[in-house]
C-alpha cells in the first residue's frame, strides 16, 4: 500500500457564526494536508494570523511529503504570525490542528499535528475518539486532577489556551497513525466543540453519510446551539487504500507517550512525532 493508493472523500465548511462580525478561522483541504486554523487578536489580526498558517501549508498541496515538510511549514507559519503580532497592540496568534497524509514504513499514515485547542477526531464504526489533546488552561487543570473532565465544558476559562502559533510557546504535538479504510476524520475549531458535545458530534458523524452532508450538519448544530464563535470543520472519509483493520495496539493519541521518531529541528515548532 502506498499513499497514492489512498482514496478520500473530503468536505470543508466554515461559518462566521451568529455573534461574530468576522470569520477569523481559515481552512485548508488540499490533499495531502487538511487543517483548521483559528486566529486570535481581533478582526484583521486574527484573520491574518490564521490565513498565514494556511499560506504556510499551501505549498504542500499535491506533493508527496515527509515529516520535515510539516515541521518546516509550522516554522514558516510561526515566523509570519510573530511578525503580524508585532504590528498590533493586542498581538496575534492562531491555533492549528490538522492531518497530513504520508508514507511511513511503506504504508499510508496520518501525521496529526496540533497547537492550541482546535481538534482532530476519529470516527470509526459508531465510535468517536478525540485524537488531539487541547493546549488549554482547562485541560491542564484536568491533567493535574484539579478539574473533572465532565466539568471542562462549563469551565469559565476553558477558552484560555496555553500554546499558539505566534505565541511564546508554539510547540506542536504530533503523532503518526495508520490510515484505516472506513474511518472518518474530523478537524474542527473550538467554535464546534464549544457548542456541541462529543456525543452530539458522534451522532452527526454517524447519521450523515457523505462528508459534505456531515459537515453541513455539524455547522447547523453549532449554530442552533448558539453559534457564539466562528465554526470550521473538515470531514475526511477514507474510502480505500488504507489498512483494513486498526492495529491492536492503536489507542488514543496523546494519552501516553510512545517512542519518538524525530527530534526538534526548529525551536518553538517542535513536532515530537510519536508512532501509535
Amino acid at each position: 500500500m502506498t499513499v497514492s493508493s489512498v482514496v478520500l472523500n473530503v468536505a470543508a465548511l466554515s461559518d462566521t457564526g451568529l455573534t461574530r462580525t468576522a470569520n477569523e478561522d481559515s481552512v485548508l483541504a488540499a490533499s495531502p494536508v487538511f487543517l483548521v486554523a483559528d486566529g486570535m487578536g481581533g478582526h484583521e489580526a486574527g484573520d491574518r494570523a490564521s490565513a498565514a498558517v494556511v499560506a504556510a501549508f499551501e505549498p504542500l498541496a499535491g506533493a508527496t511529503i515527509e515529516v520535515d515538510d510539516v515541521r518546516e511549514a509550522l516554522g514558516r507559519a510561526a515566523e509570519v504570525v510573530e511578525g503580524i503580532a508585532a504590528e498590533h497592540k493586542r498581538g496575534a496568534g492562531s491555533t492549528v490542528s490538522g492531518v497530513a497524509l504520508l508514507e511511513h514504513e511503506g504504508t499510508p499514515h496520518w501525521l496529526l499535528f496540533n497547537v492550541g485547542d482546535s481538534r482532530v477526531y476519529r470516527h470509526h464504526g459508531n465510535e468517536l475518539t478525540q485524537l488531539t489533546i487541547d493546549h488549554s488552561l482547562g485541560q491542564e487543570l484536568v491533567d493535574a486532577g484539579e478539574l473533572r473532565p465532565e466539568d471542562l465544558a462549563t469551565f469559565a476559562q476553558r477558552n484560555v489556551i496555553t500554546r499558539a502559533i505566534g505565541g511564546p510557546d508554539s510547540t506542536a504535538d504530533s503523532w503518526l497513525l495508520p490510515v484505516i479504510d472506513g474511518e472518518r476524520l474530523l478537524v474542527c475549531s473550538d467554535g464546534l466543540t464549544g457548542e456541541v458535545s462529543d456525543e452530539g458530534i458522534r451522532a452527526m458523524l454517524t447519521m450523515n453519510g457523505r462528508p459534505e452532508t456531515a459537515a453541513a450538519a455539524l455547522i447547523r448544530r453549532a449554530l442552533h446551539a448558539g453559534g457564539r464563535d466562528n465554526v470550521s470543520v473538515v470531514v475526511i472519509d477514507v474510502v480505500s487504500g488504507g489498512s483494513r483493520t486498526r492495529p491492536a495496539d492503536d489507542g488514543t493519541a496523546g494519552l501516553a507517550a510512545a517512542s519518538a521518531l524525530t527530534d526538534s529541528m526548529l525551536e518553538g515548532t517542535t513536532i515530537p512525532v510519536r508512532v501509535r
